[in-house]
This record gives structure tokens, C-alpha cells and sequence, in this order.
């Protein structure tokens, strides 16, 4: 059963905190970050993203990088921008994104139950990526980024979230700059905070790691060099999440000409020519952009398997045409792959491709939240992100300090 403990946060001070919140440091590129925290001495990015304060060529990976963003959160603490919560707490989390609201409880989750698969996990991670993190965490002694949890709902804790709530006033309650509403409330009695630990530990057989694979497990592989046993979750019940598609850029057609490609591709897909951009409206259809052009590619009969993962679309593009045609066969790896989020929309993967940086670009159909339950449960992984979800946590409204 889940160990989810309330915690003494770090946070902003309430007039600080619309400034301190941050995108999560992994959906933005150094230049992204830079140009985003201009201006804004209260950015938590100095912290998640502290290349920014030091010369453009500096290695991102360089332990520069990290001595920068301790010496930036320890400034942020002296300055009073940042207090650490006097008391273990939970804290409620709501977001609100083109009128849909979900909400979540924030704790810190035991590192047992991730090595125990109590927390369970639906992809593999990329080492260079959990490196970067351990580090982040080893040097700042702080874990910056939250890991987004889901679970089967519970209505007893569902009741708890909802009455704290409404008899409760949030201490933060504002709406980013990308038109997203965050509000925060701190859970500060003991009974409550006793019932819903308890609630978890009776009531919720699991939890799943729905955003922030590398996150948890870089808190579980630094946990002895820090003294640390748990990590910092916010969980959600799953009727209120929504996965977006995860798409995907590659660098160079592995020595095919464009027809060439395409015409290997009508081994495994119908290919159709589309004068407008393809946004998969269901299983097994897929956007291709190559060469100014967009395609609609359907997913012929018999050339995939049907099993829970075989049966996905992202294993179907993994298997007939990233390893098949492409010779990716590791895109933890693989350099000439690089992964878009749904969030940004199918004008990036123009983008990308248009910029010669790309040869070509694929949009997918997404993965339900029963799929993630089913394959985590089965013991199954995804290919690498195969998930996108959204709204996104906010960094910097809630750190956890991993030594007291």
C-alpha cells in the first residue's frame, strides 16, 4: 500500500509566489529558460535551469551548473523569497487549464515503494538524464522538481481534498503567464493530515508515475548520498487527468531519399498526401511532416501485434518505422531522436523540420490513462515518453529540503 507522508515544504512567500513558479525545467531548452526568467530576479529557473546565469557555453551537465543553482536557492532563502513551513504538511494543488480543473495532494512518497513497485513505473529511463538530476539533488540538497503521481480514485480522500477546500482559503491562488490557475492550500492539522496518510496506506494499493519518470528515479539512486528516503509527489486521482500526445523529430532519414522512405513505409501503413497538418484523430493513424509536406499514414492489418504494448501506437512507430526503416533502436540513446510534447502543438514539429535541424516529424494519437494503468500493472514498460500530460506542475512553489 502507498506511503505518502506530509512534509515542511519550501516555498515563496505569498507575494513572491506568482514570480517564483516556473515551468518544469524539462520542458524548456536553456535559451527557452533564459529568455523566460529575463527580467524576473525571482524566477525558481535560476534554480532548476542555472546555466542561465553563466556563460552561454557553458556545459549544461558541468558541476559549475550545479554549484550555481546552490548558491542561487541558498540566496533565494536569504533574501526571504524562500521559507521553509515550520510544520509537516500536506498541501493541495489545483490547476486550472481551458476551464478543466484537477487537483492534487502534495507529499513526499517513500523511495521504498518505488523499488519496491508500489510506485509503478510505465517507461524506461535515459541515463545521461537521471545523471543530471542526481547531481541537481546531491548538490543542492534539495529536490526541486515534483513527481507527478496518479491513482485510482478513492471518494474518502476525494471528500477530505474537497472539504479542506471549501472551509479553507488557498495561500496562493494566481494565473500564469500561459493562462493556467494555480492554487495551493496548506493542509496544517494533524488529524486531517493523520487521516489522509492513513487513507493512502488503507485505500490505495498503488500509485503511478504519470510525469517524472527521471525525477523519481534519480531521488531513488541519490538517496543514500543525501540521507534522503523519500521524494517529492503530487498525486492525482485519475478521473481528472488527460494525456496528451507525445511526438517525435528525427534528425536524418538513415540514408533513404524521401521516396525512397516512403515508399518502404507502405509495407506496414496506407500513405496519403493531406494538404492540412495531421493530428491522429484516432488508434493507429499517424501524422507524418517530410520535405514541406504532410502525410497521413494508417497502420495496415497483421503488421503489428496486439498484445497491450504491441498494440500501441508509439510501439507500433517504435517497431516499423524508427527501428525497421530509421535503425533507432534505442531512443533512451539515440541522439538523432528528440521527443515534442502535444502541448506545443503540430507548428513545432513544422518547426523543427522546416529549420533543417529535423528530417522528418511524427504525430501520434494518445495514450489513455487505463492503457498506463494496465501496462504498469502487467509489469510492462513504453517506449520513452510515450505520455504527455498537461496542465503541468508549476517549480519553485514546493521544494522539498532533502536534510533538515
Amino acid at each position: 500500500m502507498a506511503i505518502v507522508n506530509p512534509f515542511k515544504a519550501l516555498r515563496p512567500q505569498p507575494q513572491f509566489a506568482p514570480k517564483v513558479a516556473s515551468r518544469p525545467y524539462d520542458v524548456l531548452n536553456s535559451l527557452e529558460a533564459k529568455i523566460e526568467a529575463r527580467g524576473n530576479p525571482h524566477s525558481f529557473l535560476h534554480i532548476t535551469k542555472s546555466e542561465i546565469d553563466l556563460p552561454d557555453k557553458t556545459d549544461i551537465h558541468s558541476q559549475e551548473v550545479y554549484d550555481r543553482a546552490k548558491q542561487n536557492l541558498h540566496a533565494f532563502i536569504q533574501r526571504g523569497v524562500l521559507f521553509r513551513e515550520d510544520k509537516a504538511c500536506y498541501y493541495i494543488y489545483q490547476l486550472v487549464m481551458n476551464g478543466r480543473s484537477q487537483t492534487g495532494l502534495v507529499g513526499v512518497s517513500a523511495i521504498d515503494d518505488y523499488e519496491k513497485n508500489v510506485i509503478k513505473k510505465h517507461e524506461l529511463t535515459r541515463p545521461e538524464k537521471e545523471e543530471d538530476r542526481i547531481n541537481h539533488i546531491k548538490t543542492t540538497k534539495a529536490q526541486t522538481g515534483n513527481v507527478f503521481l496518479a491513482y485510482r480514485n478513492v471518494p474518502e480522500i476525494d471528500e477530505v481534498i474537497t472539504n479542506w477546500k471549501q472551509t479553507h482559503d488557498p495561500v496562493y491562488d494566481f494565473v500564469a503567464d500561459d493562462g493556467v490557475s494555480h492554487a495551493i492550500w496548506v493542509i496544517n492539522s494533524d488529524q486531517v493530515n493523520n487521516t489522509l496518510k492513513k487513507l493512502f496506506k488503507d485505500k490505495v494499493p498503488a500509485t503511478y508515475i504519470a510525469d517524472g519518470h527521471h525525477r523519481a528515479a534519480s531521488a531513488a539512486k541519490v538517496r543514500l548520498q543525501v540521507e534522503e528516503n523519500y521524494f517529492l509527489t503530487t498525486l492525482f486521482p485519475a478521473n481528472q487527468l488527460k494525456i496528451l500526445d507525445y511526438n517525435r523529430v528525427v534528425k536524418d532519414l538513415n540514408g533513404l531519399e524521401p521516396p525512397q522512405f516512403i515508399e518502404k513505409l507502405k509495407k506496414y501503413f496506407e500513405v496519403t498526401e493531406s494538404s492540412e497538418p495531421v493530428a491522429p484523430s484516432k488508434l493507429h493513424e499517424f501524422g507524418m511532416y517530410l520535405k514541406k509536406k504532410w502525410y497521413k499514414l494508417v497502420s495496415k492489418p497483421n503488421t503489428f501485434n496486439t498484445d497491450p504494448i504491441g498494440v500501441l501506437d508509439v510501439t507500433i512507430l517504435s517497431e516499423n518505422i524508427l527501428d525497421k526503416l530509421l535503425g533507432i533502436t534505442d531512443q533512451r540513446t539515440d541522439k538523432r531522436i528528440d521527443f515534442i510534447g502535444g502541448i506545443r502543438g503540430l507548428a513545432e514539429l513544422e518547426k523543427r523540420v522546416d529549420s533543417g535541424e529535423m528530417a522528418v516529424a511524427f504525430s501520434l494519437f494518445p495514450v489513455s490513462i487505463e492503457q498506463l494503468f494496465n501496462i504498469a500493472d502487467s509489469g510492462n514498460v513504453m517506449p520513452p515518453k510515450s505520455t504527455w500530460f498537461e496542465p503541468k506542475l508549476r517549480d519553485g512553489l514546493l521544494t522539498h529540503l532533502t536534510r533538515e
